[in-house]
């Protein structure tokens, strides 16, 4: 039987996941720019790292250690857990009574440790009859009707409401940014508040199937990818202004990881051409250059090029700059009128 000695057991809980982290994976943390000392991470962008906790706001669960986080974000057993914080081969060691601790210490057996909180079963937002609040949210956000009428046909965006007694929220209206799986089946959905800042996933949603707005071409072996749905959409409605010429799909990755990328790949291996829409912020420019790096070092990807295309102008995300594009146009036709009054007074 794999044994913890309590001294061993101590150190491991001792690490905290910030010290943990820097020490082995820097290239998962991102500093928050709403906090000083708060981290986030790569992989899971809703997991927050402060004041030597940590919270997975996603999954609504958190913990204390870096022993916590591999156990339940990473679904290490006990042993394996504390092997890696404290890099050693507690397994092997178990064999070998010279390897144990003198004096009182006693080999342990392992604990039973209490598994992550069972996953919720998801069942798909109700749609309501029309999504007129929805849509006229989107219309403020620059998204032209034509891009919002496509979304609803698809089957990836609808008005709800939300449901959850607990919550401010409850029986608010919200927009439902959905993903569906081979089978044309909703499994994820995306909530965003309208009039409200209410953001985040609902309860069960299998992030492997994020939004996505497919190519007319189903054989299109080009991929636009952003970090939130309204992105993407923003992307469309640019293509459609300016008239691009430009048939590709589009997925929303839920934040920055490449968890949902990596699983359509594997869908669509006609795939060799990528863009990466990220965020014009740090965040965003860690998560390109990890997914690249990412992508380089699996064999199946190694053909797809690969490039970071963050938004102009200074926006920080692509429906920032889809507005700043309509406001700069806006102007543009104020200025235009201005000499048209002047001569019609004279």
């Amino acid at each position: 039987m794999p044994w913890v000695s309590e001294e061993k057991k101590k150190l491991a809980k001792e690490v905290g996941l910030l010290s943990y982290l820097l020490a082995n994976e820097p290239h998962e943390l991102v500093k928050s720019k709403c906090s000083r000392g708060e981290y986030r991470t790569v992989t899971h962008g809703s997991l927050v790292i402060s004041n030597d906790k940590w919270f997975w706001n996603r999954e609504q669960f958190g913990g204390r250690s870096a022993l916590d986080f591999l156990i339940k974000v990473r679904g290490m057993s006990f042993v394996d857990a504390v092997e890696t914080v404290l890099g050693i081969k507690i397994s092997e060691a178990s064999h070998d009574s010279s390897s144990r601790p003198t004096g009182t210490a006693v080999a342990l057996p392992v604990e039973n440790i209490k598994p992550p909180p069972k996953k919720w079963e998801f069942y798909p937002p109700k749609p309501q009859p029309y999504s007129n609040k929805a849509a006229s949210y989107l219309q403020g956000r620059g998204i032209s009707p034509k891009v919002i009428n496509r979304a609803i046909q698809e089957g990836i965006f609808f008005e709800s409401r939300y449901y959850n007694p607990q919550s401010p929220y409850h029986k608010t209206a919200v927009c439902v940014f959905a993903g569906k799986d081979e089978h044309g089946k909703v499994v994820y959905a995306a909530y965003r508040g309208i009039g409200t800042g209410m953001k985040q996933d609902k309860a069960g949603s299998n992030k492997r199937y994020n939004c996505t707005l497919p190519a007319n071409n189903p054989n299109s072996r080009h991929l636009a990818v952003f970090e939130a749905p309204v992105d993407l959409l923003s992307h469309a409605t640019i293509q459609q202004r300016n008239g691009w010429d430009w048939d590709g799909y589009r997925l929303s990755l839920g934040g920055t990881s490449s968890v949902a990328l990596i699983s359509f790949l594997e869908r669509n291996p006609q795939i060799n051409r990528i863009m990466l829409h990220l965020d014009n912020d740090a965040a965003g420019v860690v998560a390109a250059r990890t997914i690249k790096a990412e992508l380089s070092a699996d064999n199946r990807f190694k053909h797809i090029r690969v490039s970071y295309n963050p938004p102009h102008c200074g926006a920080k995300d692509y429906n920032d700059f889809l507005l700043r594009v309509i406001n700069m146009e806006q102007e543009q036709k104020q200025h235009t009128k201005q000499p048209c009054r002047r001569e019609a007074a004279l």
